[in-house]
């Protein structure tokens, strides 16, 4: 049953990288050819991959849960690979009312890098702590999921949109952090593909530390640069005549496996940056300047509708995930509504945020370049809550 779990999450991840790969053919494909009929040709392959790959990921969902008898949306491995159907889910919904073809270029390519983001953490299957031995669990991390899943589609059209508006221009403030926003992407991806290099080749470092008053061993599958605090080397594979890393991480830093994130999050820099040097070295173009063929002849007017809407009906599903139903297993597994730990307050922050995109939005007519600013700025909250407040900083939410 795990093989069969195993090959169906490979088979969805496979479906999504071809229907992004069609999706791509749709809005570039071969001189001569006609612009609308080979976008509806491309935009209907693509599309049908991608319900295939749902309906494959749903399959993988349902094996998983007959192996470990609860929804998979317990760790980061399960809820990132949920968050990456969702976000597919809300694209296809999207795509078969405004049929934009650009889009998909966008959205699909981010579900795989979830997907694979998704599969650099434990695989394994372990029982649930008594905290969340709660059906309140899974309706509340899969209806937070889907509300973000639109935000993700908000936030790929407000990028298409910048990119349309900028993507041509060298100087000025837009262009400059619209580079930088895909920089920051870049780096993600060039993380995910470092940790598939030295998995690959079978890097292997353990170090023990005390960690709130216990003694834990941290397994690293990529070079530690970055240690815990007053750790001890047990097992360190060579990596360029390193014997132990090169730094401690502050004490403050209470997570398990805080020295493991702050190390994968540099080497995240590192390589991004090599590789963004290498693509401006090799193309003489940045990042802007190569993607703005494939989106300047988009109306830039239905993109941030596309955008707004998306927000518009992941903002009330978020709304009952994260904080609602949130607030109600609080209370039955702690005895309290709230109580500011970091994942919470976190989730009020993006919450706030896209309150002020929607009343900025409908009241202040905050269209176009500040709207798609918006949209790109509150996926960038929900990843750092996703990826640092999740992994690197103590508290309820640090089993996940």
């Amino acid at each position: 049953m795990e093989q069969l779990m195993e090959n169906l999450l490979l088979c969805t991840f496979f479906l999504y990288l071809l229907s992004s790969v069609a999706f791509v053919m749709g809005i570039k494909g071969k001189k001569g050819e006609e612009p609308k009929q080979r976008e509806r040709k491309w935009g209907n392959i693509a599309v049908g991959l991608a319900i295939i790959g749902v309906v494959f990921q749903i399959a993988f969902t349902i094996t998983r849960i007959f192996i470990s008898g609860h929804f998979p949306t317990s760790n980061m491995f399960e809820f990132t690979a949920f968050l990456c159907f969702t976000v597919v889910l809300s694209f296809i919904v999207l795509f078969f009312i405004y049929r934009t073809v650009v889009l998909g270029a966008f959205v699909m390519p981010l579900a795989v890098i979830l997907l694979a983001y998704a599969s650099v953490f434990p695989k394994d299957i372990q029982p649930l702590i008594p905290a969340l031995q709660s059906h309140w669990l899974y309706i509340h991390v899969t209806v937070a999921a889907l509300g973000s899943g639109a935000f993700a589609v908000g936030f790929a059209a407000g990028l298409v949109y910048l990119i349309n508006q900028v993507g041509n221009k060298k100087s000025g403030k837009n262009a400059a952090y619209l580079e930088v926003t895909l920089v920051v992407v870049l780096m993600w991806v060039s993380f995910i593909l470092s940790s598939f290099v030295s998995g690959a080749l079978g890097y292997q470092a353990e170090i023990t530390a005390q960690i709130e008053g216990k003694q834990v061993t941290q397994k690293f599958d990529l070079p530690p640069i970055f240690g815990p605090h007053e750790g001890k080397v047990v097992k360190m594979d060579s990596f360029l005549g390193q014997k132990e890393p090169l730094f401690e991480v502050p004490s403050w830093m209470k997570g398990q496996n805080a020295a493991k994130n702050v190390n994968s999050t540099f080497w995240g820099i590192i390589t991004g940056l090599i590789l963004y040097g290498l693509i401006r070295l090799f193309t003489k173009k940045r990042l802007t300047e190569i993607l703005y063929p494939l989106v300047k002849k988009w109306n830039p007017e239905l993109l941030d509708e596309i955008s707004y809407r998306s927000i518009a009906i992941g903002f009330p599903i978020f709304t009952l995930g994260a904080l609602i139903f949130a607030m109600i297993w609080a209370h039955e597994a702690w005895g309290r509504f709230w109580g500011w730990d970091p994942k919470e307050v976190w989730a009020l922050i993006t919450w706030l945020f896209y309150s002020v995109y929607l009343h900025l939005r409908l009241s202040r007519g905050w269209h176009g370049m500040k709207s798609s600013w918006l949209a790109v700025g509150g996926y960038v909250i929900i990843m750092f809550n996703q990826i640092v407040i999740n992994m690197v900083i103590s508290g309820l939410h640090s089993y996940a």
